[in-house]
């Protein structure tokens, strides 16, 4: 939940000038005149290329069609349809900088220690004095955790509904601190004290002593969390090393569910509901869930306002439901489409995931010790 909710991070007849973050496919491909007699014309295709045939991320080989980024980067195979969306998860380790990753590691550690003199530290920070201002309002442990989920909610989809005119106003790296900033403390507040009172509801049913559903819990937990970051890879971005952008991914995760972090959450939601089976976990899902069915309708506004004919593109052939695009047909995945899986990012996503799986110990006992 923690990783969640601090990432979630936890929705003319021309087109407009891309920006130069969008994939320009290079490849010899034909292009379905229905479906893109707008787009053969337009600015994201750019002359012809073949693409060789060696060409993989790390080691890997293929013969597979590909597609160059308009920045000259290479990506992953794809599908044999064009793309104007992002292919998602790309990363090569031979382009990488590090004195980027020394940044990356410097804000991180500066970040962390702000939060915990501003916020965490109940000598010195705010956050004992904002949990005790909210649960004054209230005896109920659940309508106290729907005020702070609600509070969080309105603040991080508020602050980025005014991504556009805000980084217009202070630039695209002050804003994502001025996002981060706010949002990590209300974040971190909502989380720990859930974790918290988490068994201080009443009790509607218990299912612990169950083997089966503790197995069927665990596997949707683990699950969830590849639907939960497919924008978080770049973490130079949200720490804002490299440019912050609105990215529109097409690739991946992105060709099951356009909206795989609504997805992931009602996975977790559903699986902790079903774990601790009481009032308190009932309520927290049915808050976090609210906050991210919204987050589908104000995503996909806030893509479309950006993107315009090139977002519809890829709204045509992508689904919220998951897999129903595929099922009808709107979506072809391509042969090799498992490779697009095979890549850092989502081994990474394995890695950490059994981490705080085997953290929950450490978690919980941090989180008793702020009293929140």
């Amino acid at each position: 939940m923690a990783s969640s909710l601090v990432l979630s991070n936890l929705f003319s007849s021309s087109l407009p000038r891309p920006p130069n973050n969008l994939i320009k496919p290079r490849c010899p491909i034909i292009i379905p005149s229905l479906q893109f007699q707008n787009l053969t014309n337009s600015k994201f295709f750019g002359p012809t290329h073949r693409f060789p045939s060696n060409s993989f991320s790390f080691s890997w080989k293929t013969s597979s069609l590909s597609c160059l980024r308009s920045d000259g980067n290479t990506s992953s195979p794809v599908s044999e349809e064009a793309l104007v969306g992002e292919d998602s998860a790309a990363f090569e380790l031979g382009k990488q900088k590090i004195l980027s990753w020394i940044y990356f590691s410097v804000i991180l550690g500066v970040v962390l220690y702000v939060l915990d003199v501003v916020w965490i530290d109940n000598s010195t920070g705010y956050g004992k004095l904002f949990i005790d201002a909210i649960s004054n309002l209230s005896e109920s442990h659940e309508a106290v955790m729907l005020i702070l989920i609600f509070i969080f909610a309105t603040v991080h989809s508020g602050l980025a509904s005014l991504r556009d005119v805000g980084e217009q106003l202070i630039g695209e790296r002050p804003y994502r601190v001025l996002f981060a900033g706010v949002s990590l403390p209300l974040a971190l507040s909502t989380v720990v004290y859930f974790i918290n009172h988490r068994y201080d509801g009443v009790q509607l049913w218990q299912l612990q002593s169950d083997v089966l559903v503790h197995q069927l819990v665990w596997l949707s937990n683990f699950i969830s969390f590849f639907f939960l970051y497919p924008s978080t890879f770049n973490l130079l971005e949200v720490a804002a090393v490299d440019k912050p952008k609105m990215h529109l991914w097409e690739t991946g995760i992105m060709r099951i569910t356009r909206h795989p972090q609504m997805v992931g959450q009602v996975m977790w939601c559903l699986a902790h509901t079903i774990w601790i089976g009481n009032s308190v976990a009932v309520a927290a899902s049915i808050g976090l869930i609210g906050h991210h069915l919204f987050g589908v309708w104000n995503g996909d506004r806030r893509l479309a306002k950006r993107y315009g004919e090139a977002f519809e593109a890829v709204k045509k052939r992508t689904s919220i439901v998951p897999f129903a695009a595929i099922i009808d047909g709107r979506q072809k995945l391509p042969k090799d489409y498992y490779k697009e899986f095979l890549r850092l990012p989502y081994f990474s996503i394995t890695a950490l995931t059994l981490g705080a799986y085997f953290a929950h110990p450490l978690m919980q006992a941090a989180s008793s010790r702020l009293h929140w």
